[in-house]
């Protein structure tokens, strides 16, 4: 059994000085955008996060291998049998960094089986940390302070978070328009990056529902933060959302700051 406990300073402190190496690059103020080959953005920052993450965690945890959005992808044959893994996305919301908008984040994930079990979210440009894990509790540390945060319980109006690049159209309209009929007002924010799960871990939102394309890499470490603060990560069937499958791309799913059962009336307006 992994000692989590040892592990979430260390990788918290990987995460901060990742988001040094993308704050200094970000205020340059003038970025070369690559493409991927699935078109997708990519930067120096991109890259620059990645290798520092890599390295440090092969330093911290030379056992437990490494699989990042910038790896180049690594094949399910060869992972599917680990036991657990560090799940990284180096620079979360490359889009919002492009547009400079400071939503981005540094995600770092530990996985067991198909569960993230420790996660680290750094936002760089306003040097906060959420991070959390199994047994140890979440926390936000911001101005060099550090607090236990948690899911707030369900009140009015309900506050529903969305993505800022990927809003959901017509399924959020009905989505929306149905959680009004049941339980009232609703209050809906835009927000990019992981910092959405991030929103519902700290008791500032009570749903984000995400239907639209994203990665395991775009979700572990923050699902990891929402799980130690009491809230629950599940997909469209209410099933919790896996790791380690031989797709990379998660299902649409829910984020929820109370118990996915208190919300399964929504399920006609999500499922896929």
């Amino acid at each position: 059994m992994t000692d989590l406990h040892a592990l979430l300073e260390p990788v918290a402190r990987i995460a901060a000085d990742a988001g040094a190496a993308i704050l200094e690059i970000y205020n340059r103020g003038d970025v070369d955008v690559d493409r991927k080959d699935d078109d997708s953005p990519i930067t120096a920052a991109d890259r620059a996060a990645h290798e520092l993450i890599v390295a440090r965690l092969a330093e911290l945890t030379p056992e437990i291998p490494v699989f990042s959005e910038e790896s180049g992808g690594i094949d399910y044959a060869d992972r599917k049998d680990w036991p657990r893994f560090w799940l990284v996305d180096p620079l979360d919301g490359t889009k919002e960094f492009i547009k400079r908008n400071g939503e981005f984040t540094v995600n770092i994930a530990l996985v067991e089986g198909d569960r993230p079990v420790l996660g680290v979210v750094q936002v760089p440009v306003l040097d906060v940390c959420y991070l959390g894990g199994e047994g140890l509790g979440a926390f936000k540390e911001e101005n060099g302070q550090r607090r236990a945060i948690q899911c707030r319980e369900r009140d009015l109006p309900i506050i529903m978070v969305a993505s800022r690049s990927h809003g959901g159209g017509t399924q959020m309209d009905v989505l929306e328009a149905l959680i009004q009929q049941r339980l009232g007002a609703v209050e809906k924010t835009s927000m990019g990056s992981s910092l959405k799960l991030c929103l519902v871990a700290e008791g500032k939102a009570d749903i984000y529902p995400r239907l639209a394309p994203t990665s395991e890499w775009d979700t572990a470490a923050a699902h990891a933060v929402v799980s130690a603060a009491g809230g629950e990560v599940v997909n469209t069937d209410f099933d919790p959302l896996v790791y380690n499958k031989e797709d990379i791309l998660n299902p649409h799913f829910l984020v929820f700051g109370q118990p996915a059962d208190d919300w399964r009336f929504i399920h006609s307006a999500v499922a896929e």
